[in-house]
């Protein structure tokens, strides 16, 4: 068992507020983006392209519209669940490094992506796959990745010039942090439990438990 690779995978968090705006070394950040771009990708389309955003007025733009959506979710909370929210930061845009903009083309390997004809989302899957590969990079060379999901895309499209068939998938906020909580923030703040890997397997069929070892 390598248990390093389990290790970096169980430190893995989505980085919000721990963010040192520290620069990060150009040699470490092309590791992490070659580690995205070696992910597995449907027909081998590699339907992926990346955005690096640093400057700081498009930055904040970009900010300052996802706080707007973020007050949007948050009016049609209940006031019990809105309390909750109000405690969760959900970005670190202006305090991280960089930002990391993942798109998907899915007219990539176009018209004969082998392995797309019966599952139209599989070029999609293929993205969050070199998403995953560049989080867990960036875990294990000490940086912190938040991803930003309040927003829409049309704005985040305008934005950054993306053109009008190419769909913005996510907005990483990465950089050097002061540290990785060992409890997911959700979990930390109360929004919501972490589920027990035996509650999410099934043996044969949907529905038949199975029994898993699950400390």
């Amino acid at each position: 068992m390598s248990q390093p690779f389990y290790d970096v995978v169980l430190r893995r968090r989505d980085v919000r507020a721990e963010f040192t705006g520290e620069p990060i070394p150009e040699d470490v950040l092309t590791r992490v983006l070659e580690a995205a771009h070696a992910a597995p990708s449907v027909g081998l389309s590699q339907p992926w392209d990346f955005v690096l955003v640093s400057n700081r007025e498009t930055r904040t733009a970009f900010r300052d519209h996802v706080l707007a959506e973020r007050d949007v979710f948050a009016r049609s909370l209940s006031a019990e669940r809105g309390e909750t929210f109000d405690k969760i930061k959900i970005e670190g845009i202006l305090e991280s490094s960089l930002g990391i903009v993942v798109t998907y083309d899915s007219r990539r390997g176009s018209p004969d992506v082998l392995g797309r004809h019966a599952i139209a989302d599989a070029g999609l899957y293929s993205v969050c796959l070199a998403i995953q590969n560049l989080w867990l990079a960036a875990t294990a060379e000490g940086l912190g990745v938040g991803w930003v999901s309040f927003y829409r895309e049309e704005f985040l499209r305008e934005l950054l010039g993306i053109p009008p068939e190419i769909r913005p998938v996510a907005w990483l906020c990465t950089g050097p942090v002061s540290r990785l909580h060992e409890t997911p923030d959700l979990e930390r703040f109360g929004w919501r439990e972490r589920r027990p890997l035996a509650a999410a397997t099934h043996l044969e069929r949907f529905g038949a438990g199975a029994t898993v070892h699950n400390p």
